[in-house]
């Protein structure tokens, strides 16, 4: 065979290849495009799946309490007032978070949570008693653990200082280790645990380990979670992100200074 003819055969068998692999791509892009929305129906069936969960579970709301009962709002995080100048069930936090024109930078100092960006507007639930005053405040609260974005469901008790639960609807962390976070064991831990002192500075927390020692922020901390180190820090992070003045704090500032 000759030396052209070797060329044009290695030449044909590399644009074959390449057309294939060109082929295989767009194939691949497509079908991801096309699933999308079918994972986001997904982790939104999740996601209210959960929050009926954290609704049955807290036996103080009464067993008839249901998702259709909430007050629903979105918040502007910036101020912490409500605005209803956007249809919260359109709304979807992930993707505003990824448009430059519905979010904003988060300081590198401020983001403990590792969002580094985070949507302007912010859905939340009141749940008010029958003399109309708020009885329990649910957030939606994300950030990155160990080795995917963790989400969950922080509810708080009407005086917006009391964590009454953490239930965490979406996460990747390890099984056995860091995925312990749902396990209700360690869920229990959160009921009736403080956020911040008399004073309003924000101490809550998750311990570096297991039993570990005390200090003066014990009351505000739980156990960590032993071989899930990385994991507990993303909590502790996700948490102390969105009830700091960047995310969540205004709104439950107005909380407790308006009585809304």
């Amino acid at each position: 065979m000759s030396e052209t003819a070797v060329k044009d055969n290695t030449a044909k068998a590399l644009g074959v290849a390449l057309t294939v692999a060109f082929v295989c791509a767009l194939l691949v892009s497509v079908v991801a495009v096309g699933l999308r929305p079918i994972h986001m129906a997904n982790i939104e069936a999740e996601r209210i799946a959960q929050l009926e969960l954290v609704l049955s579970a807290l036996s103080d709301i009464g067993q008839a309490q249901t998702i259709d009962d909430l007050e629903g709002h979105l918040v502007r995080l910036d101020s912490g007032e409500f605005d209803a100048s956007v249809d919260p069930s359109g709304f979807n936090a992930e993707r505003a978070a990824s448009r430059p024109t519905t979010s904003v930078a988060i300081p590198a100092e401020l983001d403990h949570a590792g969002l580094k960006r985070r949507a302007l507007l912010a859905q939340v639930y009141l749940v008010r008693a029958a003399d109309a005053a708020i009885d329990l405040i649910i957030l939606p609260v994300s950030g990155r653990g160990y080795q995917s974005t963790l989400r969950a469901w922080l509810v708080l008790d009407g005086d917006a200082r009391t964590v009454r639960a953490l239930k965490f609807y979406q996460h990747g962390e390890t099984p056995g280790v860091g995925a312990r976070i749902e396990e209700p064991e360690w869920e229990q831990q959160w009921r009736d645990l403080p956020a911040y002192d008399a004073e309003g500075v924000l101490r809550i927390g998750v311990r570096s380990h297991a039993g570990g020692g005390l200090s003066d922020d014990a009351e505000y901390q739980v156990d960590g979670i032993s071989g899930a180190t990385r994991t507990a820090q993303g909590v502790d992070g996700m948490l102390r992100f969105w009830l700091g003045e960047f995310a969540f704090g205004p709104f439950l500032q107005r909380i407790r200074e308006e009585r809304l």
